[in-house]
């Protein structure tokens, strides 16, 4: 399924290693960002779960917010990779 494909992104030992990343945190985000919206295409009236796909993407996006200040490199591959659009904030 699509957790597959993210996760594989990182390394098997950067994830043993990195579970409390940045980059890490950003990927498990963004699987289920993924999981929610193919779950609210088929539920469209599921109000719980559209108000936890909204708390899910303001903790990514102040996560992607705090990487693009310190690490500026890490933040535009990151992006790259999981093929997200960037902030219109940063």
């Amino acid at each position: 399924m699509v957790k597959n494909s993210f996760i594989s992104i990182i390394s098997q030992e950067e994830k043993e290693q990195n579970r409390g990343s940045v980059e890490f945190q950003v990927v498990s985000f963004t699987n289920k960002v993924q999981k929610l919206t193919s779950h609210l295409k088929l539920h469209r009236k599921d109000y719980l779960s559209q108000r936890g796909l909204r708390k899910i993407l303001g903790k990514r996006q102040r996560l992607l917010s705090y990487l693009s200040k310190k690490n500026r490199v890490h933040y535009k591959e990151l992006i790259n990779r999981l093929d997200i659009r960037e902030s219109k904030t940063c």
